[in-house]
C-alpha cells in the first residue's frame, strides 16, 4: 500500500497553535489558582504528545530535511545549522519530563487527573 503523507498545515494554523500558546501564557501572568492551571498543564507537557515532544520532532525533521536537501558537497555553515536543530531538537524534549512534575503537583493539590 502507498505511503501518503499527511497535508501540511497552513502558516495560519501554526500562527493559531502559538496564539493560543501566547493566550495560555498570558492566563498564567494573572496568576489563576493552581487547580484552574494544572488541567491546561497536563496536555500542554504530555509525556507523548505535548509541546516539547512534538516541537523536539518538528526540528529533528527540519534537521533531516536540511541534509537531504542540502547541495553537496555539504558546506560548514550548513552542517553548523543541522547541529544547531538537532540540539535544540534535544533541548526541547528533554523538556518532556515536566508532565512527571504536572503529575506530582496532582497529586500535591489533589486536583484530578485527565
Amino acid at each position: 500500500m502507498p505511503h501518503h503523507a499527511p497535508d501540511a498545515p497552513a502558516p495560519d494554523q501554526i500562527r493559531e497553535a502559538t496564539s493560543t500558546l501566547a493566550g495560555l501564557a498570558a492566563y498564567l501572568r494573572t496568576h489563576p489558582p493552581l487547580d484552574d492551571v494544572l488541567p491546561l498543564l497536563a496536555p500542554l507537557l504530555d509525556e507523548d504528545d505535548g509541546v516539547p515532544m512534538l516541537l523536539g520532532d518538528a526540528l529533528r525533521c527540519t534537521e533531516h530535511l536540511i541534509g537531504q536537501q542540502a547541495a553537496y558537497p555539504v558546506s560548514d555553515e550548513t552542517r553548523l545549522l543541522m547541529k544547531a536543530f538537532r540540539e535544540a531538537a534535544q533541548e526541547f524534549t528533554d523538556w518532556h519530563i515536566l508532565h512527571w512534575d504536572v503529575q506530582r503537583l496532582r497529586t500535591q493539590t489533589g486536583a484530578p487527573g485527565r
